[in-house]
């Protein structure tokens, strides 16, 4: 089983989604307080599309997630209206992967003797050698996605302990 944790007493509270955890061993090895948070258990098809970014967890009702299909990820140059680039898609993509890198190197220094040390370290270095050059633009799909399709592994910042 897969779990999803929640602010507390959040009740149909949209946007309570705090972290994710694939199974009971990364759950217990999340840096929370279980005691003021919400943990629903629900299916790994469900984690997966939320891991994906397919899905977004918009809330919950007692044990129960309420989901949405994720809109779709178009990541492309952006044009201003007189036809010229004002950022390139290459530029957009950096900046998602920037911001996964930075989570987790905070992650890193301050946990330097957690469980799960080298599994984020290993993501932070696959982040750190990911070629952008070498990815096809417009980008149609979350990271995760992409190195799903790459056989890479590939890991969602809400499971970030």
């Amino acid at each position: 089983m897969a779990y999803f944790i929640f602010t507390n007493n959040s009740d149909n509270i949209e946007g309570t989604l705090y972290r994710i955890a694939e199974n009971q061993s990364d759950l217990d090895n999340l840096n929370i307080d279980k005691s003021i948070y919400k943990v629903i258990e629900d299916s790994q098809l469900n984690f997966e599309d939320v891991k994906c970014g397919l899905k977004i967890a918009i809330k919950y009702n007692n044990n129960t997630i309420v989901y949405e299909n994720a809109p779709a990820i178009l990541i492309k140059d952006k044009i201003n209206k007189n036809g010229i680039m004002i950022r390139s898609a290459k530029e957009e993509l950096n900046d998602i992967v920037s911001s996964y890198k930075e989570q987790i190197k905070q992650f890193i220094k301050n946990n330097p003797n957690h469980l799960l040390l080298n599994r984020w370290n290993n993501y932070y270095n696959q982040l750190n050698s990911l070629n952008l050059d070498n990815i096809t633009y417009p980008f149609t799909k979350t990271l995760e996605q992409y190195f799903k399709d790459q056989n890479q592994t590939y890991l969602n910042p809400l499971q970030i302990p």
